[in-house]
């Protein structure tokens, strides 16, 4: 459990849970799903005793839902905010979902190339943050090594009291922006992994046989898409919620407060955005070097069997005149004559030379540019 007290003074951490929230500012406070499912009355009562309203038990189970997706509800009295973040299996060992199989193939061809080890999307995980929004409250759930908590606190700590949150929405969005942030640090690695790939697909020299590895690679790039399509759908319900709050008749704090609180919301979705887009991007470009794989097999297909029809056309006519003078009758032209092997040979000879003129001519022959 992590309690901290953000005021205008900065950040200070909370030993006990106290029996009121402290005057002024907010408090942040930070449960484990460990923590919360061990005694939930306790950590029920006590919340109810800070903000004065209960949390639903239908909200509470979602919270302790290791497989709840990303997801937005509301309340007269807080707002519901559930994200995935993704981690590795080293952030949680045991209670880590996985968006991809960790048995995935690793990567690999006839003739291996640069070697990347297994492949980037079947090492990643996610993990459920659930964030209960109250107007001086701010409960946050992890997992149970969910590594946004210690970030968060580690960050807020090291923050000057200009630059710390200034209510608990603000606290959300700037967990939700570091959650995002997780996927956009996916990026370079992911375009290097599938650009090995498709180096792979497209080398002439090697023999791709790989495709399960291929096709689970492209499920995960859908999942990842997936979640992060929930993680902005959670996200925009969220904004559309904070919107339809806002009041002309507000002061103006709370009017800057709230521009603020869609500024970043819409910050953090444009984030999410982005990873979509390149996500696709990349799926798209996966789809591509398979189709312009198979192109370049057809057309090394084509190839050869023009080259095997033109070599079968030369031979055809010497096929004719060996089986024309191999007759056995007594009577053939030139068999009787000392000449006649050079003149069949000869007629073999031009004829040969002609039709390869002819097909060289004609491009039958000649050589793809590489």
């Amino acid at each position: 459990m992590e309690l901290l007290h953000l005021s205008a003074a900065g950040p200070l951490a909370l030993a006990t849970p106290p029996n009121q929230l402290p005057s002024g500012g907010f408090v942040w406070c930070a449960l484990s799903q460990d923590e919360l499912s061990t005694d939930p009355h306790t950590w029920l009562t006590q919340l109810e005793r800070w903000v004065g309203v209960p949390l639903l038990e239908l909200h509470l189970r979602d919270l302790l839902n290791t497989q709840h997706p990303s997801n937005h509800d509301d309340t007269r009295h807080y707002d519901l905010v559930i994200l995935r973040q993704l981690a590795t299996p080293a952030d949680s060992p045991s209670t880590a979902t996985g968006t991809t199989p960790s048995h995935a193939p690793p990567i690999a061809t006839s003739r291996p190339r640069k070697r990347l080890g297994p492949p980037i999307l079947a090492r990643l995980h996610t993990l459920p943050v659930g964030m209960v929004v109250f107007e001086r409250l701010l409960l946050s759930v992890h997992a149970e090594h969910c590594p946004t908590r210690a970030d968060m606190l580690q960050r807020l700590v090291a923050m000057s009291p200009g630059k710390l949150p200034t209510s608990p929405a603000d606290l959300m969005l700037r967990m939700a922006s570091h959650l995002v942030d997780r996927f956009l640090d996916l990026r370079k690695p992911l375009t290097d992994q599938l650009d090995h790939w498709e180096a792979a697909l497209l080398d002439p020299g090697t023999r791709f046989v790989n495709w399960r590895a291929l096709l689970a690679a492209r499920n995960h790039l859908h999942a990842l898409e997936d979640l992060c399509d929930s993680q902005r759908n959670a996200l925009q319900k969220w904004l559309r919620n904070l919107e339809e709050q806002s009041t002309s008749h507000e002061a103006a704090a709370v009017l800057n407060e709230r521009e603020l609180l869609r500024a970043r919301s819409r910050d953090v979705i444009e984030h999410i955005d982005r990873m979509v887009r390149h996500v696709q991007r990349l799926a798209t470009n996966t789809e591509t070097a398979v189709q312009m794989h198979f192109s370049a097999q057809s057309h090394r297909t084509n190839e050869i069997m023009k080259m095997l029809t033109a070599l079968t056309a030369i031979f055809l006519p010497l096929n004719f005149i060996t089986g024309f003078f191999g007759m056995n009758f007594e009577f053939l032209p030139l068999i009787h004559t000392s000449l006649g092997l050079w003149w069949a040979v000869g007629a073999m000879v031009v004829v040969a030379g002609a039709l390869g003129i002819v097909f060289w001519r004609n491009r039958y022959l000649a050589r793809s540019q590489t």
